[in-house]
């Protein structure tokens, strides 16, 4: 037996090998944070749909590229040598590029592939395509979307700077009193990172801060979305009505003259016309509690109560992920916001607001010490797209669309490649997916397995994974600096990303542009003493290459910085320290946002229908509405096939959980085999049954493999579980442009008919070797 030590999104493991399999990988001894989901990986590293040989889909081979009228998906595929596919897709990429020009090539991925700096898939595909000249980029995530277009307009900074300026765990142990939370602090967020993790550290800071005294208020429809040990008051509210309920917080808050005038007044613009809308001055329609309870369903006195006790108590507001993934996602950012800025708390220690306290190390601290990466070069295309609108540009070329106060033109995309994510994971309304993803001439991916996206490519390449290449981690805002060490070659057969792009390089003649003359292992150790360099640079002395690896990694110091925009240099003196907003404060009212025009995002935070919700017309024939959220057993669809993952499954197929009360009228049971359907298409699952969530409310984990039944009576079904055939691919809003899973309703079922097998880890069948 081989025992290596390495780093994962998940935590440090010991991977032990035999024979020069993984067998397996178990936490490194003392670490009781590292999350069950490494463990897992064996049975997936060794599967029999495991990818060992490079793929082209047969009707693509014969026939060459083709326009709208391909069938990925559904046809078989054939064998060929790495020679062979590194031609096919050197040849293809040059015809594209010399006939429709670089814009044609829409470069595809969605990071998380690896945790290490250098296999990192999103930085070796953008480098690559980079060095042909460019492509079509994408612009947002589907993680958060609306917050990286809306919070530039309301504090200023980058999209991501509301991480290094939110309010943090120390603080509010130290400082804070309250805790509110929209949309929760689920524990299963807290046990991966996508730069890998150290050791986890979120739930003992959260801990620390309920020793301390501070108090918990979940404000969700699922009660577990906080750790029970929190002694969090649950406000189970129904989804996608989270900025009702902030809303009449700020009425009570104003009413009662609990509000924060001296900093409305100094350090925010356009407070005086939100207030009107507030009180309803110009709808005729005050937002009340009783008017917010009519909506979201939450008692009326409980959100006085609580309007009390954020304007009388140092509050820290917690905006989940999850609330922005739904119809008008900006507005809950937004409101949250404004409403901390209401209470008094924010720019003092210990309040304020945050963006998703409670997922990996958000709120543990802001930075860490800046590590190298692989150099991803200049994109010489200046053409993105929205991530979440890839559907719409593949079926609609040429096409307008607006986005954040521009209206854009979708490019004519006739080549799509993609390295590291799962579009038929992360991607709404699948169907419609399927329909797009047959637009391109030609799709090249890579991957590890024969998972959706591979099934629905043309030219495939077997990588590597995270245990069969050498690497190095650091998370965000970890403090650990970790090696990868190889565990296991490749299977025969498998190369790594960075092989598979050189050779298509050196055919291009960019070989050297690319690889600069460097070996993958010669690039991770030219990372590690760049590393070394910046830090001696910032005063920290780094062990030498030999030592690094020798030990396994080490841990730096806490790494402290001045980050601009802080609130609380505002707060002392908004003239000295401005935010990077048009007036350099807080932006309560935007004249930029309004002078969009846009009627589904106008220029202060209020409250919008959303298309589907429990409040709709179309709950008397689709009456629950559907949570798509994280899943704990994989990361996203990532070791889906993993024995954790598929040990969760019920009948083979994802569990969703619904109120005792919703399933006993339809006279369902724990472990049914159910359909859940609404216009968009339909999935089966088995159910489990649960008090803690509100009733009206279905929920289903995302990330099991897309697994479409191709015809019959249930044609457009997922056999297998995955909620993305329900959801609705529509943006936010004109703004964001971000994805709205969040708000989806459905119905569900007992399924009564023949039962089909679950197919989405049983590879596609194989014709025979291509010798040309």
């Amino acid at each position: 037996m081989d025992i290596t030590r390495t780093a994962l999104h998940w935590g440090r493991y010991d991977v032990v090998a035999d024979g020069g399999r993984v067998v397996e990988v178990r936490p490194v001894p003392g670490d009781t944070t590292v999350s069950a989901i490494g463990p897992g990986m064996p049975e997936a590293l060794n599967a029999p749909y495991r990818l060992t040989e490079p793929m082209v889909r047969k009707g693509w081979l014969d026939d060459g590229p083709k326009r709208g009228t391909n069938h990925r998906g559904s046809e078989p595929f054939v064998a060929v040598s790495w020679e062979r596919a590194t031609e096919l897709a050197a040849s293809e990429l040059r015809r594209v590029i010399d006939t429709h020009g670089n814009e044609a090539i829409y470069g595809g991925s969605y990071g998380w592939g690896s945790a290490g700096r250098f296999h990192h898939p999103q930085s070796q595909i953008h480098r690559f395509l980079r060095s042909l000249g460019g492509y079509t980029d994408s612009t947002g995530s589907y993680s958060v979307g609306a917050m990286e277009v809306i919070l530039p307009h309301v504090i200023g900074g980058d999209p991501w700077s509301i991480w290094q300026r939110g309010t943090m765990w120390p603080d509010i142990a130290e400082h804070g009193e309250l805790v509110v939370s929209f949309g929760g602090m689920a524990t299963k967020n807290a046990q991966l990172n996508p730069g890998g993790q150290g050791r986890s550290e979120q739930l003992e800071w959260q801990r620390r801060a309920r020793a301390a005294g501070v108090r918990f208020v979940t404000v969700s429809p699922l009660a577990g979305d906080t750790a029970a040990d929190l002694d969090a008051q649950w406000l189970p509210l129904r989804p996608g009505t989270d900025v009702a309920v902030m809303l009449a917080l700020a009425y009570v808050l104003q009413a009662e003259g609990l509000h924060d005038r001296e900093f409305l007044a100094t350090c925010c613009v356009g407070y005086d016309r939100f207030e009107r809308y507030v009180r309803g001055l110009d709808d005729g329609r005050p937002k009340t509690p009783a008017w917010a309870e009519s909506i979201s369903g939450v008692d009326a006195d409980a959100i006085v109560d609580l309007a009390r006790e954020m304007g009388t108590r140092r509050t820290a507001v917690n905006l989940s992920w999850s609330i922005q993934r739904q119809d008008h996602g900006e507005q809950p950012y937004w409101m949250g916001v404004v409403l901390a800025a209401m209470s008094g708390s924010l720019g003092r220690p210990g309040g304020g607001v945050a963006s998703g306290l409670g997922i990996n190390k958000t709120g543990v601290r802001a930075r860490r010490w800046p590590v190298a990466s692989l150099p991803q070069g200049t994109n010489a295309v200046s053409t993105s797209i929205p991530v979440a609108r890839i559907a719409d540009a593949l079926l609609e070329p040429g096409g307008a669309y607006e986005y954040n106060g521009e209206r854009r033109t979708y490019p004519d995309l006739r080549l799509v490649y993609w390295a590291g994510g799962n579009p038929f994971h992360h991607h709404q309304d699948l169907n419609k997916l399927a329909q797009a993803w047959q637009q391109p001439e030609t799709v090249i991916a890579h991957d590890s397995w024969w998972n959706p996206l591979t099934r629905f490519a043309d030219i495939v390449f077997p990588v590597a994974t995270a245990v069969e290449r050498r690497d190095i981690a650091a998370g965000a805002s970890d403090l650990s600096l970790m090696a990868m060490e190889r565990a296991v070659a490749p299977p025969e057969g498998v190369r790594t990303d960075y092989d598979a792009f050189a050779g298509i390089a050196d055919l291009l003649g960019v070989g050297k542009e690319f690889t600069e003359g460097r070996t993958a292992d010669e690039w991770v150790d030219e990372l590690y003493e760049r590393t070394r360099r910046t830090f001696a640079d910032l005063g920290l002395e780094a062990p030498g290459a030999a030592e690094f690896w020798r030990a396994g990694g080490f841990e730096t110091p806490e790494f402290t910085s001045v980050v601009a925009g802080d609130f609380g240099r505002l707060r002392d003196d908004p003239d000295r320290h401005p935010l990077s907003t048009p007036s350099g404060r807080i932006e309560i009212f935007s004249e930029r946002i309004a002078g969009f025009g846009y009627d589904d995002c106008p220029g202060h935070p209020v409250w919008l229908e959303p298309h589907e919700w429990l409040g709709a017309a179309a709950t008397a024939t689709y009456p629950l509405h559907l949570l798509s959220n994280q899943p704990s057993t994989r990361l996203h669809s990532q070791y889906d096939g993993g024995r954790l993952s598929r040990e969760s499954k019920v009948a083979g197929r994802e569990p969703i959980a619904m109120h005792p009360d919703d399933a006993a009228r339809r006279g369902l049971g724990d472990g049914d085999l159910v359909r859940v359907f609404n216009d968009r298409g339909s999935m089966l699952a088995g159910l489990r049954v649960d008090s803690g969530q509100r009733p009206g409310v279905a929920v289903i984990a995302t990330g099991a493999w897309f697994d479409p039944e191709p015809a019959g009576a249930y044609a457009r079904m997922c056999r297998h579980g995955n909620p993305n055939v329900l959801t609705r691919d529509q943006g936010t809003s004109r703004l964001a442009q971000a994805p709205a899973p969040g708000s989806t309703l459905v119905e569900i079922e007992r399924f009564d008919g023949a039962v089909p097998p679950v197919r989405a880890f049983v590879p596609p069948e194989i014709i025979g070797r291509d010798g040309a």
